[in-house]
């Protein structure tokens, strides 16, 4: 977290349950099947059942997932399941508690596993664990993690270490790439491809070829994946952002507390992700194999902290 850059926003500027019901209805309503809560940290918003409890009657959604650091996850899970969110993500990048402290800046790891022992508890399925892995601070720990997750019947998500935001002191030598992890896991657990989940998921599955269950890979520094992706996000203070590596999204909040009908929103919503051009990842890998550097000098990513995964 960029303590020293992030703008605390008011809570008035941030979007009520009933808006983002709103815009969710018309991305469902424009073809969009699955929603994401993300962050920053969605449990640390008050009531988040309720918000799911909404989300989930949305007619034509086909899965409402939510992303987590899990550490207020063992208090919440019942309810969340309650209320309709069977799919959960929760980041856990170390199994080693001085690790975690250090990459988290705060955190214990402790109610991060009891809150992965709560989802279980509940019934949430799939549970995922996802894990960035990073060159010389945890990729010693690869197999630990992947092991940690065939145990418990967790599916883990291995991810290539990225410039997200402009606070995460990213270089191109911390990246653990895709290849490698494959090779180091596949000579101890035996790996078949499955492919990407609808052709254009982030991640890439294999399946333990012992029957274990399955792991994902997400080689986005390696294996940019732009030409596929269909994310779209929508921050807390109403911005609709159309890549993860966005300068700026576009004010929906604004237009909505103006008065726009449903049918003016649609039609923003449609031209903006009509009109997309985003390929940074794409450029980036691009750049790095050039040797021209990995970005533009002047490109001030949103921090992710504000945008999410």
């Amino acid at each position: 977290m960029p303590f020293d850059e992030y703008q605390w926003v008011e809570r008035s500027e941030v979007l009520s349950f009933a808006e983002i019901e709103r815009v969710a209805r018309l991305f469902v309503a424009q073809g969009v099947s699955q929603i994401r809560l993300t962050g920053g940290e969605p449990l640390v918003r008050r009531s988040l059942s309720t918000l799911v409890r909404q989300l989930s009657g949305i007619d034509g959604l086909r899965s409402l997932s939510l992303t987590t650091n899990g550490a207020l996850l063992a208090e919440q899970a019942s309810d969340l399941m309650a209320a309709g969110l069977h799919r959960i993500n929760v980041s856990l990048d170390t199994l080693q508690a001085d690790r975690f402290r250090k990459i988290t800046q705060r955190g214990d790891l402790q109610p991060v596993l009891e809150g992965l022992a709560a989802a279980k508890a509940v019934g949430m399925d799939p549970i995922k664990v996802n894990a960035v892995i990073i060159r010389g601070f945890n990729d010693d720990e690869l197999l630990d993690l992947v092991e940690f997750g065939r145990h418990h019947g967790f599916e883990m998500r291995l991810i290539e270490y990225m410039d997200v935001g402009n606070a995460s002191g990213w270089t191109p030598d911390k990246t653990f790439s895709k290849r490698e992890m494959l090779e180091i896991i596949h000579a101890r657990f035996p790996l078949r491809e499955v492919g990407r989940a609808s052709g254009s998921a982030p991640a890439v599955d294999y399946e333990f070829v012992d029957g274990a269950g399955q792991i994902g890979i997400i080689g986005s520094v390696t294996e940019p994946f732009c030409s596929s992706c269909t994310r779209a996000r929508l921050t807390a203070d109403g911005k609709f952002v159309t890549c993860l590596f966005a300068e700026t999204g576009f004010d929906l909040k604004s237009r909505m507390r103006q008065g726009a009908s449903d049918a003016e929103l649609t039609e923003i919503i449609r031209t903006i992700w009509g009109n997309r051009g985003d390929r940074y990842s794409d450029l980036r890998w691009e750049r790095l194999k050039s040797g021209s550097g990995y970005e533009p000098r002047d490109h001030k990513k949103i921090e992710m902290i504000t945008l999410g995964g």
